[in-house]
């Protein structure tokens, strides 16, 4: 069964397979949305292969001190990653909503507005800043 939606169509992240009909899962809409916008905010620049310029380089703020400069880098890097990466969005609004310390994450809130349905949403992205990869 096709899935037909005008604000887009494509594979669950992370992908995966429904047994009994034997095809990837999709996801359609708001929820496409969404995952594309967890993709760009995870995926660090040069990570793929034949779009190197794709993501926000998010990562390389792990370890920074947590001050006023690192808030507006953040906002600056996410706006502009969603302004090249996510054409189904605009008015993207940044927000912090606040940090936990012992677990070393901060809760990003991203207010944004859907371009063909003229509707607003949000997301809560979770910036892991106390946490390394084995990626350089």
């Amino acid at each position: 069964m096709e899935i037909q939606s005008f604000l887009g169509t494509g594979w669950s992240f992370p992908p995966s397979f429904d047994k009994v009909g034997r095809t990837a899962v999709m996801v359609s809409d708001i929820a496409d949305i969404e995952e594309s916008i967890r993709i760009i905010l995870s995926t660090i620049p040069g990570e793929r292969l034949m779009q190197p310029e794709f993501g926000c380089d998010l990562k390389k703020l792990v370890f920074e001190k947590y001050a006023s400069s690192l808030m507006g880098e953040l906002k600056h890097m996410i706006y502009y990653a969603l302004l090249y990466y996510e054409p189904r969005v605009n008015n993207v609004d940044i927000a912090m909503l606040g940090r936990n310390e012992l677990e070393g994450v901060l809760y990003i809130q991203l207010d944004y507005t859907v371009i063909v349905t003229n509707t607003r949403h949000n997301l809560v992205y979770p910036f892991y800043f106390l946490e390394g990869t084995s990626l350089t």
